[in-house]
């Protein structure tokens, strides 16, 4: 299917194709992963299929509560079709305990709680390692608008509290997560900012409630999708058939 459309981008876990529709595009989810660890094993096996299934999920159920999302519909196993927008080239990270630039920088432990829920920005550039920068960067470069940056907040923020409830409700503490958005351009001449890229294990960092156990895709020391199973299947998104099939 996707050897008769024109792949546009072809990143660490993504591909990304033309859509089979106008002013959309195919993702397409891979199996290799982004660990900081390079001496890990790069792949996991199919765990493409269950980052597009909890991309799916996730995206339908914050459109339900009126945060816009690129997400149309999925259209296979490891594709989904999503509206084409302009991406923002800032990650915003969001951090509900110690993770992450505030562990290896200001050496606090792993999972330590905050004082309170911290953002960090960083421009996205492979070549600079992606580094943290500031709204004034970002308005002086026009990486983005002050009112861009307040919509984007207010959306993270948003994203923040549905997830957290959610993975709460599931025994899941999320420690932190990552967000991409971009502009939507509407007939009307209208701009909206909505959330882009994906939401998967591959983009959250999250933790069993009661054991602490990190279920980070990193500490996977196979080439299986343990991880990703065991957090799929508290979102019930995952029958036990295809559960077999995805550990073979």
């Amino acid at each position: 299917m996707t050897t008769e459309r024109r792949m546009l981008f072809d990143g660490k876990t993504k591909i990304l194709y033309e859509g089979t529709e106008p002013e959309t595009l195919v993702i397409h989810f891979k199996d290799d992963i982004n660990a900081k660890d390079k001496s890990k094993n790069k792949v996991i096996k199919n765990k493409g299929i269950i980052c597009n299934r909890f991309s799916e999920d996730i995206m339908m159920k914050l459109s339900e509560i009126g945060i816009p999302n690129h997400f149309i519909r999925r259209i296979s196993a490891r594709e989904q079709l999503i509206h084409e927008v302009d991406i923002i080239p800032i990650e915003v990270r969001l951090n509900n305990y110690a993770s992450g630039n505030i562990t290896d920088v200001l050496k606090i432990p792993e999972g330590a709680p905050l004082p309170r829920t911290i953002v960090e920005y960083r421009y996205k550039s492979e070549d600079l390692k992606t580094p943290i920068v500031s709204e004034e960067q970002i308005t002086a470069f026009a990486w983005a608008s002050p009112e861009e940056l307040d919509e984007i907040m207010r959306l993270t923020l948003r994203v923040n509290d549905f997830l957290t409830g959610l993975f709460l409700g599931l025994g899941l503490r999320l420690i932190d997560f990552k967000l991409e958005f971009g502009r939507l351009y509407h007939e009307n001449g209208e701009v909206q900012i909505v959330l882009a890229d994906e939401i998967s294990p591959d983009n959250c960092h999250i933790w069993d409630l009661k054991t602490k156990k990190n279920l980070e895709k990193s500490k996977n020391k196979t080439n299986k999708p343990e991880v990703y199973i065991e957090i799929a299947k508290r979102l019930n998104l995952l029958s036990d058939n295809l559960i077999k099939e995805l550990n073979k």
